[in-house]
């Protein structure tokens, strides 16, 4: 690739996280690209947010020589991840894309509602959906035989010099009182040197998902205690403490709201 090629098709290099299990940062966003390999060829996880990024890692899947892309998991259907399914699918003659149901991933030619398996001959890797959080299609893979986890937006990250990839995306699509539950479904599937690759940032462990899931579950205890109360949603972000920057908290705390059942909700709320 040229050297003046656009900052988003650029990655700072294949990292090995487990046996035949890589994650390629994307310079942009920092967003994190899977590689599973296995005797009969890889299953990438994600494929960035441009038709650059995804050229890139076509280069690096096939400097590893580990076969062909058999197929593309999508962790859910954002463009940050999926806008990559086309270039991808070229270049390897037509790979099943596979997403959860509620992802509506571009490409799909495979969905699922709750898990599916990827048989890549010597290894088995279990896609399952936990629940909806991030967005309403949110699911991960799971490489059973070496522990290994790509959770997507599930997980927030940690750093990875993105001040924003410890802080979870919480957007016009969340499910902020769903997901505390995802996480624990998540957790249940983690032992203590489990090694979490989120969709943004630094790999995680066991520890720090359970963290994260705390942070979250008070977003979601703290939407339904003000809302329960009467506080209206325009002065939620002001009436009590938050885990994080209420700049990161506006969808959160209104889709909160919104999707709290009648019973749940004191007066007035607006």
């Amino acid at each position: 690739m040229p050297d003046n090629a656009p900052a988003d098709a650029r990655a700072s290099g294949l990292v090995e996280v487990a046996d035949r299990c890589w994650v390629a940062r994307l310079t942009s966003r920092h967003l994190n690209v899977g590689l599973v390999a296995g005797a009969a060829g890889l299953l990438l996880v994600d494929t960035g947010d441009s038709a650059a990024a995804a050229s890139h890692v076509v280069e690096q899947a096939r400097s590893l020589g580990a076969g062909d892309v058999l197929a593309i998991f999508n962790t859910h259907g954002h463009p940050g991840h999926t806008s990559g399914n086309g270039v991808v699918s070229r270049a390897y003659g037509g790979p099943r894309v596979v997403a959860h149901d509620g992802a509506r991933a571009p490409s799909a030619t495979e969905t699922f509602s709750s898990a599916r398996v990827v048989d890549l001959g010597d290894r088995q890797v279990e896609l399952l959906h936990p629940g909806r959080g991030h967005t309403a299609g949110d699911a991960v893979a799971r490489v059973p035989d070496v522990d290994v986890v790509f959770a997507g937006d599930l997980v927030p990250g940690s750093g990875g010099g993105d001040p924003r990839a410890d802080v979870p995306r919480l957007g016009e699509d969340c499910f902020p009182l769903e997901w505390p539950a995802s996480l624990d479904l998540v957790l249940s599937l983690l032992g203590e040197r489990s090694v979490v690759v989120p969709g943004h940032g630094s790999v995680v462990d066991r520890t720090l998902v359970d963290e994260q899931r705390g942070e979250i579950g008070t977003v979601a205890e703290t939407v339904r205690d003000l809302a329960s109360r009467g506080v209206p949603v325009d002065r939620a972000l002001e009436s009590a403490p938050w885990p994080y920057p209420a700049e990161h908290l506006r969808h959160a705390v209104s889709r909160g709201y919104r999707q709290l059942p009648r019973s749940g909700r004191g007066l007035p709320l607006v």
